[in-house]
């Protein structure tokens, strides 16, 4: 194999181990962020797969909350949680104002966390229904 050849192959698997690396990071904020929404009483918390059908992310967070005080607590846990266990900060947060469906933009992980009219009305678990879930309470975080 010629050296450039193997730099070429070095480069490729050196790229794959980041992408794996990549991915194991933010399934491990996932798992820490359904944990810190479940902390605050958040219910019905569910973290979905969507990297294989989704280019955006990789991992979904959608939880609810009874009123707009329980939705900015959660958030709150939730960005305050991911960023002691190494993640990032939020890229973005989309919803705070209004406290009905607030958005959190992670990169590869979005957390959604919804009061409780909205979640039944957008019902995002229907529309992902085919894409596996993660049992965050057994997976090792």
């Amino acid at each position: 194999m010629s050296p450039s050849c193997w730099e070429t192959t070095s480069r490729t698997r050196e790229i794959s181990l980041n992408a794996q690396q990549t991915l194991d990071d933010s399934r491990q904020w996932a798992v820490v962020a359904a944990r810190a929404a479940d902390s605050k009483l958040a219910r019905d918390v569910v973290v979905l797969d969507v990297a294989e059908v989704l280019s955006l992310c990789g991992w979904f967070v959608i939880a609810s909350a009874g009123n707009e005080r329980q939705v900015k607590a959660v958030c709150d846990e939730v960005e305050e949680q991911v960023a002691a266990a190494g993640g990032p900060r939020p890229r973005r947060i989309e919803g705070l104002q209004d406290r009905e469906w607030v958005l959190m933009d992670y990169g590869d992980l979005v957390v959604h966390v919804f009061q409780d009219e909205q979640r039944e009305f957008y019902d995002l678990e229907r529309l992902w229904a085919d894409v596996p879930r993660l049992d965050w309470n057994d997976s090792a975080a």
